[in-house]
């Protein structure tokens, strides 16, 4: 479950399922509120489909969860979930985000899958807030 945004070595952060790397605890049946290490943080955690995790349920519902923005209109955004099982799709849906409130018209009835569309957001947010800010510098401090 992740909780606080987590520096760290991955080649292209972005790409993590949550848009960047983050530190938590575990919620595994049995494991929670663990604390994973580093190593298996950077193995495991933020990546999905966490097979060599000893932790990992053998009986699940998903393997990993995937999360995209599918419209970015400034004040809102529309955003998909894949919910993935054996490298293929189980469940999917979407959701709208408020920028400007701050807040979600719907959530998602699995608090973790929320918790886990608000690191997404959080992180797509301060990209785009970079992005901007990188845009408007002068060329010629770049």
């Amino acid at each position: 479950m992740p909780l606080q945004k987590l520096d760290g070595a991955w080649l292209h952060p972005s790409r993590l399922p949550l848009g960047g790397g983050w530190d938590g605890h575990c919620s595994a049946p049995g494991h929670e509120d663990t604390k994973p290490s580093r190593e298996e943080l950077h193995e495991f955690c933020n990546l999905g489909y966490a097979t060599k995790c000893s932790r990992l349920p053998r009986e699940r519902e998903f393997d990993a969860v995937r999360f995209s923005v599918a419209r970015d209109h400034g004040s809102r955004l529309l955003l998909w979930f894949v919910c993935e099982a054996g490298h293929r799709p189980a469940k999917h849906g979407t959701l709208e985000y408020d920028v400007d409130r701050a807040e979600w018209l719907f959530t998602h009835p699995d608090q973790r899958i929320q918790k886990m569309l608000e690191c997404y957001v959080q992180a797509y947010l301060q990209r785009r807030i970079q992005s901007v800010t990188v845009d408007s510098l002068p060329s010629e401090t770049l």
